[in-house]
């Protein structure tokens, strides 16, 4: 992976991580546009700079993460991510096998496009307007609608968010604790990767380069999505889902017909 390669995935990360468009999916496709290799340092890349965009969400609403006084927030974040610890543990190896599949991340897009363009429809009469009204039950259901995006192309923002919908939540306050939900997640499967790549291939740690990458990568994808998350917020509050669909859709298709024609992604 050069630098270049690096800094155009992390830009893609950092817009997308909030997106409900899937962040690992525009990854996947953008890479193998590019021709980078599937290896073990390219597969981390992908999921530890997942981490710096998520820290913009510390930054942003830092009077929330830390405010102690308020220890119910932080026991419905911990309820909230069990599902994902669960099943992210159990199914670590198939998950890394569809993280290589673009023909998965195409029929993602589209189904889950498809969704998104309906979604505003079916979850109407929100009843939950403010974050400390969500019970640790919404919140573990909440985490449970994430854990569909372990599939690539799904999008973890749209499925807990559409989770929140579903649990009476407004548009606004599911995106916001979506974004909550998204740093002890992410900071667990980054951490897990990292100490899993360790155990099983620890030079790729060991290399300056590697390190390097890794540390700007977080950066480029911090500082780009600080920005998503303030358009992200005012866009979905008035206008909804809709667009995001269309764009699934369209990008899903193009996908297919590319492969179906038997040519590759790869410029």
């Amino acid at each position: 992976m050069s630098w270049i390669q690096a800094l155009i995935v992390s830009i893609i990360e950092g817009i997308t991580e909030f997106l409900p468009i899937s962040s690992t999916g525009h990854m996947i496709i953008a890479s193998s546009v590019m021709g980078i290799e599937k290896n073990g340092f390219t597969k981390l890349f992908e999921i530890a700079i997942q981490l710096g965009a998520i820290l913009s969400v510390v930054v942003l609403y830092w009077k929330k993460f830390f405010d102690f006084s308020k220890w119910q927030f932080y026991i419905k974040l911990i309820i909230a991510v069990i599902p994902a610890l669960v099943l992210g543990k159990l199914f670590s190896d198939k998950i890394d096998l569809l993280l290589e599949s673009p023909i998965t991340v195409a029929v993602s897009f589209l189904l889950g496009g498809i969704v998104l363009v309906f979604i505003d429809k079916l979850f109407k009469a929100p009843t939950i307007t403010d974050e400390k009204d969500i019970s640790n039950k919404n919140g573990f259901i909440v985490g449970i609608w994430q854990c569909i995006a372990m599939i690539p192309g799904i999008s973890r923002s749209a499925a807990s968010i559409i989770g929140g919908m579903q649990q009476k939540l407004t548009r606004g306050v599911a995106a916001e604790f979506s974004f909550f939900l998204a740093v002890p997640t992410m900071a667990a499967a980054t951490g897990y990767k990292m100490l899993k790549t360790y155990s099983e291939n620890p030079e790729i740690l060991q290399n300056r380069h590697n390190l390097v990458t890794l540390g700007i990568g977080n950066i480029i994808a911090f500082l780009v999505a600080l920005l998503a998350i303030k358009f992200f917020i005012s866009y979905l509050t008035k206008y909804g889902f809709k667009l995001f669909g269309y764009y699934r859709i369209a990008l899903g298709l193009i996908i297919i017909l590319i492969l179906a024609t038997g040519h590759s992604l790869q410029m």
